[in-house]
């Protein structure tokens, strides 16, 4: 099972908003925002934050792909 935040970059091009204020507005590290970007897995926190930060629930960053 693979994981992509294609759903997350959707809602970042809705807000007007790039992976660097993301960073700022969610208050994550680099490493993470590196993860995000090559749709590696992030803890649960980290989506928290980053869900918390966007408005929205962490199910509607990402979704997972069987394979």
């Amino acid at each position: 099972m693979r994981i992509q935040y294609n759903k997350l970059w959707k809602i970042l091009i809705d807000k007007n908003m790039n992976k660097v204020q993301l960073k700022e507005a969610a208050g994550i590290s680099s490493n993470s925002l590196a993860k995000l970007g090559k749709n590696e897995p992030l803890r649960m926190d980290v989506l928290m934050k980053i869900a918390t930060a966007l408005n929205c629930k962490v199910e509607d960053l990402f979704e997972t792909i069987p394979g």
